[in-house]
């Protein structure tokens, strides 16, 4: 059986409706309930992004005459995943048209880092937490880099040297 959502229809509702569906699964079979239960459960959880807070240090000379720029991408519908940019390249020669047509469904935090730049935090959107993938993209990367997911990390440590971007998990 297939579950879909019913409007209208409480959680205990859908609980209750599939054991009474199911001859083998009573209330005097506790297993059966709690697998009911958890499959109900887990059915109506959406997944949220984890991220607290990207901070940006660079690692290169302070004399390189370079300005690198690092886009955090935050995104709210799967719809937008449809057809996401699989490279750096993708990603910089396509933005502007990228995020007209996701609209409101993405939100964009960009960081430039001039020469002599050394570290920043980054102002993140009030409704990151509702985020479902946030993606980092490093202009200072190959050309075939893919963008890097953050979505399960807290505080993001995104590290610029002169061999691209390092991002990892921050103590």
């Amino acid at each position: 059986m297939i579950w879909q959502p019913i409007a209208g229809v409480s959680e205990f509702s859908r609980l209750e409706f599939l054991i009474r569906m199911s001859p083998t699964m009573t209330l005097n079979n506790p297993s059966a309930l709690f697998g009911v239960f958890m499959l109900v459960l887990l059915s109506t959880a959406t997944a949220r992004a984890e991220v607290h807070s990207v901070f940006v240090q660079s690692r290169l000379d302070y004399n390189a005459i370079l300005i690198t720029e690092v886009d955090v991408l935050f995104v709210y519908n799967d719809a937008v995943l449809d057809g996401f940019p699989a490279t750096k390249t993708e990603w910089y020669s396509n933005k502007r048209g990228f995020l007209e047509s996701a609209g409101d469904h993405v939100d964009l935090v960009s960081i430039f880092v001039p020469q002599g730049f050394d570290s920043e935090m980054a102002s993140l959107p009030q409704r990151r937490a509702d985020a479902i993938k946030i993606f980092v993209f490093g202009q200072h990367d190959g050309s075939t880099r893919a963008p890097i997911d953050i979505t399960d990390f807290e505080n993001v440590l995104v590290e610029i040297d002169q061999f691209g971007i390092l991002v990892s998990e921050r103590n």
